[in-house]
């Protein structure tokens, strides 16, 4: 099983966040900035953990430049991996 899941990213974030939704797209803030694959790499580790799987286990399918990534989850099954970062979801105030 593969799922994907759109994710729109915030480079330079005090800590790694799921933020909450942003769109059809998953907003993540990234402790890390954008530059030489910083962001794109903690975005990978940061994904992994909160769905509790290997960072093997995620790829960026597409847009690995931009904002507006979408990435592929091996493992678990079409529409979860939305889900549970919607889930991991815990606003600040």
């Amino acid at each position: 099983m593969t799922d994907t899941v759109v994710v729109h990213v915030v480079p330079r974030a005090r800590v790694s966040a799921v933020v909450g939704a942003h769109g059809d797209a998953v907003r993540v803030r990234v402790a890390a900035p954008p530059v030489d694959g910083a962001a794109n790499s903690e975005l990978i580790r940061f994904v992994a953990d909160r769905l509790g799987v290997a960072q093997a286990d995620v790829a960026i399918a597409a847009g690995g430049g931009g904002r507006r990534k979408i990435l592929r989850v091996a493992g678990l099954g079409p529409g979860e991996s939305r889900r549970r970062l919607l889930d991991s979801f815990e606003p600040t105030d």
